[in-house]
């Protein structure tokens, strides 16, 4: 299957017949966007349904997307059902041995198989695989410190190293990747990692010119719970110093968006998950109807 040559395209196509056509920013045909799939959008069958369909109308209009996909309500729900304990620390899932064999049936068994299938239902785009597929990532344990003390967290890893041979092979061959955020580290342990941070470094190794977050919140407030105030835009110097006072389920999504510009991603967006078309429409419009982080030296949207 060939890609369109159009440079536009509708959310109508995508099953929104009120959108107006959207035009496609020519600076980004050929450019990787990594896409974080998480929040309300893993639960709801409507937004599952209207995600796939973005990330295929990018790969029509000349982009080279790849998701990373998280799993949190799913994993909860069958830890639940196993009786195992549900608990976290500094926004981690503390990840025992019995948690992480759960976490990996959960994510590569279930929530990957249904993305995947999705996106497939479109043609033969997605092709699955998990950080530890051709040692895509390689995690060392994650220490952790809430309220000034070390906690123990368990088997929750932090990238240390990409080899994105694998994920640029598939984009060479117009396939859409979609990652399991599990990492092995260097002394053969399966890891845990955060999905945020997953797509954080992947996003980086990849050299994407955009890292956009869906979450099941508008974006990051400025004064959470004060305010519900949205902030628009922040560079990565702004970001840095309200990252200590951030709120523990925001904190690894704005971290990886941290980590992502300052490593060489023009534009991490962190988006409502909730509202249909919200990766389209963040990538269409060039500016976030969340929250946009961008380096340092630029300042515009």
């Amino acid at each position: 299957m060939k890609r369109s040559d159009r440079v536009t395209v509708t959310a109508a196509r995508a099953g929104d017949p009120s959108a107006r056509a959207l035009s496609w920013p020519e600076d980004l045909r050929g450019s990787v966007v990594v896409v974080k799939f998480g929040g309300n959008a893993m639960v709801d069958p409507g937004l599952q349904l209207t995600f796939a369909q973005d990330v295929v109308e990018l790969w029509h209009a000349g982009l080279r997307p790849v998701v990373v996909h998280g799993g949190g309500p799913q994993i909860s729900a069958m830890l639940d059902r196993l009786g195992l304990e549900t608990r976290f620390e500094a926004g981690l899932r503390v990840t025992t041995p019995e948690t992480m064999d759960v976490v990996r049936m959960v994510l590569t068994g279930r929530v990957q198989r249904e993305l995947v299938g999705h996106i497939n239902a479109h043609g033969p785009f997605a092709v699955g695989l998990t950080g530890e597929d051709a040692h895509t990532m390689t995690a060392v344990r994650r220490p952790a410190r809430v309220d000034g003390r070390a906690v123990d967290i368990g088997l929750v890893g932090d990238v240390v190293d990409v080899n994105p041979a694998m994920v640029r092979a598939l984009l060479e061959q117009d396939h859409i990747p979609v990652v399991s955020p599990v990492a092995r580290g260097a002394d053969g342990q399966v890891y845990n990692v955060n999905a945020d941070l997953a797509a954080a470094a992947l996003a980086v190794s990849l050299d994407a010119e955009r890292l956009v977050m869906l979450t099941d919140v508008e974006g990051l407030y400025a004064d959470w719970p004060r305010s519900t105030e949205v902030i628009g835009h922040l560079t990565a110097r702004e970001l840095d110093g309200l990252l200590p006072g951030l709120a523990s389920g925001m904190l690894p999504k704005m971290e990886g968006c941290l980590r992502a510009v300052r490593g060489g991603v023009r534009k991490a967006h962190v988006v409502d998950g909730r509202v249909p078309h919200a990766v389209l429409r963040s990538v269409l419009a060039g500016t976030s109807p969340g929250t946009t982080v961008v380096p340092d030296a630029v300042t515009t949207s």
